[in-house]
């Protein structure tokens, strides 16, 4: 049998998962209260069918697939419909939270008489025929989940604790989007102590590979650190306060913050960003 699937959001990842499912004859249901025009367009383009919120719990699964800060505001605003319907949806969790936060969406859903499956996301939104995007899922109904390894998905289930997934993505996270930081960051502070040219080359004479990283990961950054500012606090939560490091992670988060503001107005540190990796490095 082939399930049906409903997931909110609608954004470019939301929307990338549908396209997969509905390429494998699954229909895919989502909700545009309160939405945008261009999330419409998205929905539709992706295949999905919009219906109102009470008939979201007609799907098999639920995935909850928004920004990391509107993970439990949007489990809040569903309880009430999932609590009133005859037909339980299994509430997959996919949201980049840190497990303190996993285990409130747990506790909400598990009110409304749904199963709760607490997954993560690692990878970009699917595109046709890429197989770099996979959900990991913990808990007693992660199995159930997995069904959709057949609907064009990538599902891994994990040992342990409901929180498995939600440990897994704040450490890849934590290492990818925090390395990310530290080095927009230094190509910032190099270019206003006047040796950006300088460390550029060094890179790509000592740090090939993680210059090639950063060639790739700051410049896709700009657009979505918006989205990195709460994960970041996710993080340094995940890590604990009595943790020195979990403040790193946390100004990471206002590092992004700074960004997401520059990207709405100005884009005057992105331009030297996009300065300094399109520097040519010196060469004997």
């Amino acid at each position: 049998m082939i399930p049906t699937v409903a997931i909110i959001a609608p954004g470019s990842m939301g929307t990338g998962v549908a396209r997969r499912l509905v390429d494998h004859n699954v229909t895919v249901l989502t909700s545009l209260t309160g939405r945008s025009a261009a999330s419409a367009q998205r929905a539709n383009e992706a295949g999905m069918r919009a219906v109102d919120d009470h008939q979201l719990a007609d799907a098999d699964f639920l995935l909850s697939i928004v920004p990391p800060g509107e993970a439990l505001a949007l489990v809040r605003q569903l309880a009430p419909v999932l609590a009133a319907a005859d037909r339980k949806p299994v509430y997959v969790e996919c949201n980049a939270i840190s497990p303190p936060t996993m285990l409130k969406v747990a506790e909400e859903i598990n009110a409304t008489g749904c199963a709760f499956v607490g997954a993560a996301i690692i990878g970009p939104p699917p595109k046709p025929g890429s197989s770099n995007t996979k959900f990991y899922a913990a808990g007693p109904f992660a199995k159930n989940f997995a069904m959709l390894n057949d609907c064009g998905l990538i599902v891994r289930v994990l040992d342990g604790p409901l929180t498995a997934a939600s440990a897994l993505k704040m450490s890849y996270a934590g290492i990818t989007k925090g390395f990310t930081a530290l080095g927009a960051a230094m190509m910032l502070a190099a270019t206003r102590g006047g040796s950006a040219e300088a460390l550029k080359a060094e890179l790509a004479e000592s740090q090939a590979e993680l210059l090639r990283f950063l060639d790739r990961s700051v410049p896709g950054m700009y657009g979505k650190a918006y989205r990195w500012v709460a994960e970041m606090d996710e993080i340094a939560d995940f890590i604990g306060e009595e943790f020195a490091e979990s403040e790193m992670l946390a100004m990471s988060g206002r590092f992004f913050e700074r960004i997401a503001a520059d990207n709405a107005d100005g884009k005057d540190e992105i331009a030297v960003l996009e300065k300094f990796l399109a520097k040519k490095s010196i060469g004997p």
